[in-house]
C-alpha cells in the first residue's frame, strides 16, 4: 500500500552534500521534514542545504555529530527528540570511501571504515526504533545506502567492500527483527555523481559499458529512497540504481 510521506520526519545522515543532500531534497519535495546531519561539511555548504530544503515548504534542522561514536549518535537523536519529537524515516547515507587492497589496509583504516560504514548505522538504527514506534501503527522505515561492495568482491576497495557487505547484512537482520511496524531496505547506487577529480569526458567514458551507456544522477537515488519509504510492503529489499551495471 502507498504511504503518503507528507509531514513525516526523516533523519538523513551525511545529508549536507553529495548523494545525502540529494536524498534529503527529494524527501523534502514529498513533504518530509528533514534533520540534516553532517560531521565535517563546511558552514556554507550546510547553510545552502538548509535553505534549499526549506524552500520546498518543509522544516530543516541541522545537527553536527560524529555518529561513529555513541556520544555522537546520542547528540543526533537528542536533536531529533528536541526539535520534532518523532521520527518516521532513517536514511543511513554517511560513509567514507578509502581505496586500499587487502594487504595495504592498516588497522586504523579498518577500524575507521567499520565505525563509519557499519557501526554508525547500527547505532542509529537502535536509537531510531523507540522514536519510530511512537508512531505506531505506522511505524517507520530505514534505508541503508550501500554500494557494489555489498554484493561483489571489490579488490581495490577491500575494507570498504567488507563494510558495505556488513551494512547489507545489517539491513536484512533489521528487516527480520523489527517488523511488522518498522521496515528496512537498502540501495546500491552506481555511477550517479562525478568524483571531484574526474573531468566530464572521463566520467562519461567510464559508463559506456553499462546497459544504459550513461551516468545517472544523485536524484535517481533520492527517488529510490522515496519509493522505499512510501511502499509499506517492501522490507529486506535491495535496489540497484545503476543503469544496469550490476548485470554485466
Amino acid at each position: 500500500m502507498y504511504v503518503s510521506l507528507k509531514d513525516q520526519v526523516a533523519l538523513v545522515t551525511g545529508s549536507a552534500h553529495r548523494v545525502g543532500r540529494a536524498i534529503a531534497l527529494e524527501l523534502a519535495r514529498n513533504g518530509v521534514h528533514i534533520i540534516v546531519h553532517y560531521n565535517r561539511s563546511n558552514e556554507e555548504t550546510v547553510k545552502a542545504t538548509l535553505r534549499d530544503i526549506k524552500s520546498l515548504g518543509v522544516e530543516a534542522y541541522p545537527i553536527q555529530a560524529d555518529i561513529s561514536t555513541p556520544a555522537g549518535v546520542e547528540a543526533t537523536f537528542a536533536a531529533v527528540e528536541t526539535h520534532f519529537g518523532r521520527l518516521n524515516i532513517l536514511v543511513n547515507s554517511a560513509s567514507n570511501f578509502q581505496k586500499r587492497t587487502l594487504m595495504e589496509v592498516t588497522l586504523d583504516e579498518w577500524n575507521e571504515t567499520m565505525a563509519i560504514n557499519v557501526t554508525a548505522p547500527f547505532l542509529c538504527t537502535q536509537a531510531a526504533v523507540p522514536l519510530m514506534r511512537r508512531n505506531t501503527p505506522s511505524g517507520g522505515c530505514i534505508v541503508n545506502i550501500c554500494d557494489r561492495g555489498a554484493t561483489d568482491v571489490w579488490v581495490d576497495y577491500a575494507h570498504h567492500g567488507v563494510s558495505k557487505a556488513g551494512l547489507w547484512a545489517l539491513t536484512r537482520v533489521s528487516a527480520a527483527s523489527l517488523g511488522p511496524d518498522i521496515r528496512a531496505n537498502a540501495i546500491i547506487p552506481g555511477a550517479v555523481l562525478k568524483p571531484a577529480d574526474y573531468d566530464e569526458e572521463s566520467w562519461r567514458a567510464g559508463t559506456k559499458d553499462i546497459p544504459m551507456q550513461r551516468p545517472g544522477t544523485a536524484e535517481d537515488v533520492g527517488r529510490a529512497v522515496v519509493y522505499l519509504a512510501s511502499e509499506d510492503w517492501l522490507s529486506g529489499t535491495l535496489i540497484h540504481v545503476d543503469g544496469g551495471e550490476s548485470i554485466v
